[in-house]
């Protein structure tokens, strides 16, 4: 598998440094530093081959310490001002804001992978088919190491929702690797499920004080499928709100070219620390990311 060789390990770039209409390889293989809407604005029309879209949920907690009964650990839920919207009308302007700047920089056969949980999910497959998106598949992840039903009044919520979607019912010729997809999905027919944990302590990108820096920090395995199923060796891959850019790092190691757009420093310097402290390989996907097994007591409960 290529990779990319005798490049930094990841470039940081503001607002500034990109510019309009102009070609997009200055901009390639790095992280900007700013608004989202300001930058996906000035990105060239058509020039990216894939998106991962991975917007704020819109969880709507109450703030509420939430404790687990027998380890009296505390939870750590999303507490960060970027999922805090005044309404759902705010909430939906926001992300088909996103979207249609999206769709301006996808190539007409490029594909778009969007993901929530059921908070948002729904809202945001609406606002796509609004705006002309046409939906190839959901992929359902099933997380073998969810967040524990602690008050037993619900359904323990174990799952989040893709949508991979091209920009218009008509596009053609778009990367899909059907091997790969069989053996990510389940059963004979590698329908579309996948079964994987969340993020462990190994692959997870912590601030100064020893704690996780993001909180809903996307695994290195969900990554991995994402982009070895929809994209080919080249191609380049767009994350616009790229939290502690494991998109990028995979797209890396896979030997893809990426953009990533965040706009919280912590997140930025984050992401230099990654690339910096294991360079993006192959080989570093294998000894990062966490074991895809449902054996043992975080995946009993797949059993049955």
């Amino acid at each position: 598998m290529a990779t990319h060789k005798n490049t930094p390990p990841i470039r940081i770039l503001g607002e500034d440094d990109v510019h309009p209409a102009e070609s997009i390889s200055p901009i390639l293989d790095s992280v900007i530093l700013g608004d989202a809407f300001e930058v996906l604005g000035r990105l060239p029309a058509e020039s990216v081959d894939s998106v991962f879209f991975d917007p704020p949920y819109y969880l709507q907690l109450s703030g509420r310490k939430l404790r687990r009964w027998n380890v009296k650990t505390e939870v750590n839920g999303v507490s960060e001002q970027w999922d805090s919207f005044s309404s759902w009308d705010e909430y939906d302007t926001f992300i088909a804001k996103a979207l249609q700047l999206i769709r301006h920089t996808m190539k007409p056969n490029a594909t778009l992978w969007a993901i929530g949980t059921y908070h948002n999910i729904f809202r945001i497959g609406k606002i796509m088919q609004d705006l002309g998106f046409w939906t190839l598949n959901d992929v359902i992840w099933v997380k073998t190491n969810p967040m524990p039903n602690w008050l037993g009044v619900r359904f323990t919520n174990a799952t989040e929702t893709l949508i991979w979607a091209v920009k218009d019912k008509g596009a053609k010729d778009y990367a899909f690797d059907r091997d790969a997809a069989r053996r990510f999905g389940i059963g004979k027919v590698g329908a579309n499920v996948w079964v994987l944990p969340i993020c462990s302590r190994r692959e997870r990108v912590l601030g100064d004080d020893g704690k996780k820096l993001h909180p809903t920090q996307k695994p290195i395995e969900l990554l991995r499928r994402v982009i070895l199923t929809s994209t080919i060796e080249n191609a380049v891959v767009l994350d616009p709100m790229a939290g502690v850019g494991t998109t990028g790092y995979v797209a890396a190691a896979l030997g893809r070219h990426f953009i990533m757009i965040e706009n919280d420093e912590r997140y930025v310097a984050g992401i230099a620390s990654r690339f910096r402290e294991t360079p993006p390989s192959p080989q570093a996907l294998d000894i990062l990311r966490t074991s895809t097994s449902v054996g043992g007591p975080d995946g009993d409960y797949l059993r049955g």
